[in-house]
Order: C-alpha cells, then structure tokens, then sequence
C-alpha cells in the first residue's frame, strides 16, 4: 500500500461534504453503536484484524523511500477523543511532515487498541497511506468505548500484530526503522496471550509471549513511542508511567495538550531523522501558525536526537549482509 499523494483540498471536500449531509467524520462508528446490540459489534471490514496477512508499506516510483508510520490509539473510555483530534489536524500534520522537510515520502497506518479482555473489537488496524485514504480508515475505526476499568488494556496485541504482520522497505531495504506511536493512558497486560492472538488475529499461536519479548522484537522494525495525553482517565499516574519508562525507557512523552498530539508526533519524526533540532521544530510551530509549540516543548524535552538505524552499522543481518551506516534526511 501507499500510492498516491495526500491533498488538503481533497480533505477539505470530504469535511464539507460530511457537514453538507450531516454525517460525522466517523460514521461507521456512528452507525453501529446507534443501530445495532452491543454485541453484535464488529470492525470495519478495512480494519479487522482476523486473519491478518501483512500491513505493508512499499516503495515505489511514485514514492522511492518510503517512510512507514504507525499511529495506535486506545480508544476505550474517555480516550475516544483522541481519533477526533487526530481526524481533524490530519493536515498539520501532513504538513509539518512535508513541506517542512521531516520526512519526504510518510506512508501512516491509523488502528485503534481496546481490550481483548471484554471488548467486542479489541484491535483495528488500517494499511500504511501515502493519500487520503488514511482519512477513510479513521473514519472506519468504531469508537467503542469500553475497558475492563482495571488500568491495563491491549496494548501488547496491538504490537504482536505490528512485529508479525507488518512488511516495511524502510527496513528491509534500507535498515531504518519505521515511527509507532501508541497513545493512551494505561498499562499493557504483561504478556501476549495466545488465546486471544487465535481469537483476534486467527494465528495459531500456541504460548503466550512476555511483553518485554514482543517489545524486542517489535523495536528490530520500529522506533516505539508512548505518549499520555492531557484528559485522559491516567494522566500523570506514576504506576502507568513507571512501567512504560521500564519497557521504552525515554520514549514515554507526556502532553499536557491533547491538541498537541499532530505537533509532537511530526516534531518526534523530525528529531528521529535528524531533519531538525528541538529549537527548528518549535520555530517550525510558529511559523505554520500553531500555538502548540510550548506543550510539544515540554514533552519532547526528554526525547533525545539520536535513533539508531535498525541493527547497529557493520552487524551481520539475517542474509548474511551487513549495513551501512544509513543516510539522514537533508533538512529543506
């Protein structure tokens, strides 16, 4: 996946055409939880996960270096607003991205993350985009707003999928890791459930997997980010945080802006590719007109410039090669 490219115009048409027809910006969503029993919920044909083959984000010539980006959301309880704020700063952060210079060909997969405990629709996971069709897969995702109230939800499911069924020519081809980014406000269970791996994903798995051993594996393909928004039912726990700081150490952002989720993500890319320093990307705010840059500031005040290039430069990979030291990106 990933032909095309994104257009703010084609956006803008969308947005006033849902306003035109009174629908909403997620209106599968809408739908379902208005029309049928809770327990006949299902996700969207685009985003379920069973019998999951491969997300993939490729190159091409449309787009020769291709840049693989994974946004996951909790969307149980009060973190349901996250989707909405991301549907609708889509093109500041496509922005940022672009015409800023952080990454020249971002391919995004959107999916969502509850809890495989309770939940009818514990993951959901759209394809990697270059266009607008990653505006399509938000508007699929079904906000379902559960939870098992207990402080844990999926996460670990939701990176089982991410390090087994995805395929990136980020990685393969060049050895850099693609950007996941889970925002939510709880714990991952602590182990991967093999049962629910059948259950949701249709894989025979057949022992569970401890949450650090799927974090590894997971880490060989992704840079891996945690970011706790302002609004959430957690905010500033030190139970949640400690434990995320245990697994991704540094990588755990705090925002005391839910609004600001667009910003940081993009100015995480541009320090992770080296296309900015943290003073660049806060000017960049500014000068796309964004008030956020004071609460990106402050979460990204931790995040340190350096990020390794998949397996460190000269080590054997699994063909036997070895890699180079891999290229960044010239900022523009």
């Amino acid at each position: 996946m990933g032909s095309g490219s994104w257009s703010t115009n084609v956006y803008d048409a969308a947005a006033r055409y849902r306003a035109a027809s009174g629908a909403g910006a997620f209106a599968y969503s809408d739908h379902v939880t208005s029309s049928a029993p809770r327990g006949s919920w299902t996700a969207h044909p685009s985003l379920d996960p069973k019998d999951l083959t491969v997300r993939e984000s490729r190159d091409s010539a449309e787009h020769p270096a291709s840049a693989a980006i994974s946004v996951l959301f909790d969307v149980t309880g009060s973190m349901r607003s996250v989707p909405q704020t991301l549907q609708t700063k889509l093109p500041e952060l496509f922005g940022l991205l672009l015409r800023k210079g952080y990454v020249e060909h971002p391919q995004i997969l959107f999916g969502a993350v509850g809890d495989a405990t309770c939940d009818r629709v514990p993951l959901q996971l759209g394809q990697f985009e270059s266009d607008n069709r990653m505006d399509d897969d938000l508007g699929n995702i079904l906000l379902e707003g559960g939870g098992g109230g207990q402080m844990t939800e999926s996460y670990e499911l939701a990176m089982y999928a991410m390090a087994r069924h995805t395929s990136i020519d980020c990685h393969e081809k060049r050895g850099r890791r693609g950007y996941l980014f889970l925002i939510g406000d709880e714990m991952p269970y602590g182990k991967v459930k093999a049962r629910e791996v059948r259950d949701v994903l249709g894989d025979d798995l057949r022992e569970d997997i401890p949450i650090t051993a799927i974090i590894a594996e997971l880490r060989r393909k992704f840079d891996v980010y945690y970011i706790l928004p302002a609004g959430s039912s957690y905010v500033g726990n030190t139970e949640v945080l400690g434990l995320w700081r245990k697994l991704l150490g540094q990588n755990v952002i705090e925002l005391d802006d839910l609004d600001a989720v667009c910003e940081t993500i993009a100015l995480t890319i541009g320090l992770g590719e080296e296309a900015i320093d943290l003073a660049e990307g806060l000017a960049d705010l500014d000068d796309v007109g964004s008030d956020a840059g004071a609460s990106v500031g402050k979460a990204l005040a931790a995040i340190g410039r350096d990020r390794a290039t998949g397996p460190a430069a000269g080590a054997p990979l699994i063909d036997g090669a070895t890699t180079p030291g891999a290229a960044r990106t010239t900022r523009l």
